[in-house]
Formats: structure tokens, C-alpha cells, sequence
């Protein structure tokens, strides 16, 4: 990385001119930063924020106060940064850097050209490795929840994840992390030590309020634990680089111990300023605990894939959408949205997700069109859409099968078909549109799912084109199978349609590309 950096004209020096927060963790890591960018541009600071992965375009990972880079600014900063790699290649080494290492290396370059007085950086994968750890003198960093992730990368334990997420912390640097399991807090308490390094836990985030409970622009209770690691990230910031109003401490907790005597110190707990309070509130982290009113359609979008991580979702879910009242002049269908990428568990995500009691399952690949052509911020050259669909197939058996566990039928016996055409007539190619990948036999309709080969496919089968804001045409032969012609009865006659996508953040990012045609501007 270091070498790609000099080629690019830029020295590892000059990324300290950046006042770098470095942020890593297993999950809320990018909720966190959002916390925290949002804080400290309510002190009027310009802004910088690098975060990973985008949703719809490429352009959202590099942000200027709080707003993707222009499609103007990203083009002049992207050859600039190529050209001068091109210039100095070296035929003994690789020529160009890989995707998320020419993006970081961009992103510097655009932090600085810009003059921003912070940049919020997130890491990629990990810590240690992880291409973003260049930075060898952040004014803080942070790590949110640990959790079981990129596990081939990584390791396969918590304390091996954990020794790779401290992997960021540099010498005199200060720390902090969130409430984590003992072994992995030991873990990153002996890096600190290693490095040596301040680290402290962030108190609970109902320490810093008084009399009433701070509202958050992110829903859901596991947000809680992000907004403290935001505030004591944007104070200590603030604190180190001399600006005022950082917050008036309090007095701390009794011994400076945090409850059961965990091996690392309690952060001090103060009291926020407006700034704070106002930035916590003011937040926003698109596809993550994000509620869409549609019409008699609700959206319910986060792009949990850990277990960890759905089991937030689910929470969420039930506190945003099952607890609510029945319609009372109607029908509710709930369905499930979901794909899974990577070395996931998805067994064990699906299993998390069966309290919910979906009407019907929906499993797609990440792609919002069955052709790619056009869509170049959210295509990938690593799979091909035979692999993804048979990948959707495994997670529709493995649903299958949960079901057929929980309601103790053997309900399914045979593998699902690709159905094609006005006979039924099975197709081994899924590369031909439209397809629908169903199972073979009919099934009770509270334990249906159904395989679309696309996001749009998906989309339009779910709404039935009751979502008023849902632009497609109609693709005819597609509801040929009876369970698919059954489900758009209820469907189009149901007062309540709730819809919870999740699984997948590049799944989350190809329903937003087409439930909010403003994010493809």
C-alpha cells in the first residue's frame, strides 16, 4: 500500500494533515462514524467521511461534509490519481492497485485536495491488514461490537477477530471501544498495551443522559451503543485538536470500573453539548434500520448479515413494524426480502429470522437487473449470475427446511424448478429473462417462497404495483406457477403489505437504486 501511495504523489506524512478518526469493528462501525461525522460538522468543521461499501453509487463512499463526492469532482480526482499511478509503473510489480486500495488512495487524495479539517475513516476488513491502517497517526480510534465476520480473512474465533480490529491502534494514540465479550476485551486490551495505547470503554449512552432520553437519527436500540462510541470519539477529538465546547465532564463512575471488573477502564462520562445531542439526532446512514412508507407498502431495510447483526434487525423489526396494530379493514402480508454473499452462515440468519412469521420468502440475487449493462457501480465481475442463483436456491432449501422443522410437515420433497414459459417448462439456463425460480410443489401459504433471478423481478412480484413510487414495466409470463399467482391475489388485496430486506448490504443498495430514483442522480 505504501508503495502504490508514493507512486500516486502522495507520502505516508502527508495523510497526518487529515486529523483522522480510524474506526474498525465487526458491526455499527459505519453507523458510528455517521454519529461522529455528523457531530463534528455541527462544530462547523469541513468534513471528510471514507466509508465502505456504497449502496447505489461509488461516488457515496467518499464524502464532503456529510455528501457524496460530484460526479464532476469524482471524475477529475479519479484520473488524476490513475494517470500518476499509470506514469509510474514498474514492470517487476503490479500496475495498478486493487479496487478498495486505488479507492482509499483516492480518498486521501480527495481529503486533501478538498482541505478538509477531519476525515472519518472507516476500515474495509479487519485492522491490521486492512489497507485503510496506513495512517500512522490518527487523532483517535475506535472499535464498535465484535462480532463473527469474513471469517476466511479474519479467523474463525472472537479473539482472533478481535487481535486483527487492534490492529489500528498506534502508539499514544487514544482508544475507545463498546461493551464486547471478556476474551475479546482482553484481546484488545493486551494490543492497546502492545502498541502502547489509552484504551477506555464507553459507558452506557443512558450515562450522558438526564432527564430525557437522546432521540437518534438511526432507529433501533443497538444504535445506543454507536452513539456513545460517536460521542467519546468527536470529545476526544475535539479535546486533542484544542477546540472548545467538547463536552463538561461529569464525575466518573465509582473506581473508574466499568460493572464485573472488566480488564479496560471506563471512558469519562460528560455531558454533551447541543452540537452533540443535535448531531445524534441528525444522523443519517442510508439501508440501515431506514423505514420506507410506500403507499400500503412498507419498507423495512438494514443490511444485517451477521448473526449478531439480524438479531438487531429482528428486534428492530418487532419494535417498528410487528408491534404495530393489525389493519382493521384488511389483510397484513408480511414478506421477507434476503440474499447472503460471502462465507455467511445463512442457516443461521435464516433461523433468526423465522419469529417474524413471513407470509413468503423472497430470495434474489444482488443484481437489480437481470443485464448489468449500465449498472457499473453495482456490478461484480467476481460471480456470475449462474453462481448467485444457485446460491439463492441453497438459502430457499435451507428456508424450506427451517420451515418444514418448524411446523413439523414434510412439506417439501423435491428441488425447485426454473420455470419457464407458458407449459412450465423446466430451463437449466438462467442467464434468459424473465425467469422464476419456484418450488416444484404447492405449499401452505404461510410457508411459500419464492427465487427471482433480479432485485426489479423481485420488487414488482412483492408490490404488485401498489408501491406508487415503484416505477417498472410489467414482464409478462411471470406469474405463471400457482404459488406465485396465488401469492399476487393476496398481494394486490392486501390493506398491508410490510416488507423487510436484509441479509446483504448489496442487496439493500439495489432496493434503494429502485424504490428512491434520487440516489442514481
Amino acid at each position: 500500500m505504501k508503495g502504490f501511495l508514493e507512486r500516486s504523489g502522495l507520502k505516508v506524512e502527508d495523510l497526518d494533515q487529515l486529523n483522522i478518526i480510524h474506526v474498525t469493528g465487526t458491526k455499527g462501525k459505519g453507523s458510528a462514524c455517521a454519529f461522529t461525522e455528523r457531530i463534528l460538522r455541527n462544530y462547523g468543521l469541513k468534513t471528510g467521511f471514507y466509508s465502505s461499501p456504497h449502496l447505489v453509487q461509488v461516488r457515496e463512499r467518499i464524502r464532503i461534509n456529510g455528501q457524496p463526492i460530484s460526479k464532476e469532482l469524482f471524475s477529475k480526482y479519479f484520473w488524476q490519481v490513475y494517470n500518476r499511478l499509470e506514469e509510474t509503473k514498474d514492470p517487476a510489480y503490479a500496475s495498478m492497485p486493487a479496487y478498495f486500495r486505488f479507492l482509499t488512495i483516492m480518498a486521501f487524495h480527495v481529503f486533501l485536495q478538498e482541505k478538509v479539517d477531519l476525515a472519518v475513516v472507516e476500515v474495509g476488513i479487519g485492522g491490521a491488514y486492512d489497507c485503510t491502517n496506513i495512517v500512522r497517526k490518527p487523532v483517535v480510534c475506535g472499535v464498535s461490537s465484535l462480532g463473527i465476520d469474513h471469517t476466511s480473512i479474519l479467523g474463525d474465533t472472537m479473539e482472533k477477530i478481535a487481535w486483527q480490529k487492534g490492529g489500528i491502534f498506534k502508539p499514544g494514540v487514544p482508544a475507545f471501544t463498546v461493551p464486547q465479550p471478556e476474551r475479546p476485551l482482553e484481546v484488545l486490551r493486551d494490543r492497546a498495551r502492545e502498541s502502547p495505547c489509552p484504551l477506555y470503554l464507553c459507558p452506557d449512552l443512558g450515562a450522558y443522559e438526564e432527564d430525557k432520553v437522546f432521540p437518534l437519527g438511526l432507529a433501533g436500540d443497538h444504535q445506543r451503543s454507536n452513539a456513545t462510541l460517536a460521542l467519546q470519539l468527536s470529545r476526544m477529538w475535539l479535546e486533542q485538536q484544542g477546540y472548545q465546547g467538547s463536552g463538561e465532564l461529569k464525575d466518573l463512575w465509582p473506581g473508574a470500573e466499568p460493572p464485573g471488573k472488566k480488564p479496560v477502564p471506563l471512558a469519562p462520562v460528560f455531558r454533551p453539548s447541543i452540537a452533540m445531542v443535535q448531531g445524534l439526532q441528525d444522523a443519517v446512514w442510508l439501508g440501515r434500520t431506514q423505514v420506507l412508507q410506500h403507499g400500503p407498502v412498507t419498507w423495512y431495510i438494514d443490511g444485517a448479515h451477521t448473526t449478531s447483526s439480524v438479531q438487531a434487525c429482528v428486534r428492530w423489526f418487532h419494535q417498528a413494524a410487528l408491534n404495530e396494530e393489525k389493519p382493521v379493514d384488511g389483510s397484513e402480508v408480511r414478506v421477507l426480502l434476503f440474499n447472503a454473499t460471502g462465507d455467511r452462515d445463512t442457516a443461521a440468519l435464516l433461523k433468526l429470522l423465522l419469529p417474524c412469521q413471513f407470509d413468503y420468502a423472497v430470495f434474489c440475487p444482488n443484481f437489480t437487473e437481470v443485464s448489468t449493462v449500465g449498472n457499473a457501480d453495482q456490478q461484480n465481475f467476481t460471480v456470475t449470475l449462474e453462481n448467485v442463483l444457485t446460491r439463492c436456491l441453497e438459502n430457499q432449501k435451507k428456508w424450506n427446511q427451517l420451515m418444514e422443522e418448524k411446523v413439523g410437515q414434510d412439506l417439501w420433497l423435491s428441488a425447485p424448478l426454473v420455470v419457464e414459459g407458458v407449459g412450465g417448462r423446466l430451463k437449466p439456463d438462467p442467464l434468459r429473462s424473465p425467469l422464476l425460480l419456484v418450488p416444484s410443489v404447492e405449499r401452505p401459504l404461510n410457508a411459500n417462497s419464492l427465487v427471482f433471478p433480479c432485485i426489479s423481478h423481485a420488487l414488482q412480484w412483492i408490490t404488485q404495483g401498489r408501491d406508487p413510487l415503484l416505477q417498472m414495466p410489467t414482464t409478462k409470463g411471470l406469474h405463471l406457477h400457482p404459488v406465485a399467482s396465488t401469492g399476487a391475489v393476496l398481494l394486490k388485496e392486501a390493506t398491508v403489505i410490510r416488507v423487510l430486506v436484509t441479509g446483504s448490504l448489496h442487496l439493500v443498495g439495489g432496493v434503494l437504486k429502485l424504490l428512491d430514483q434520487s440516489l442514481s442522480q
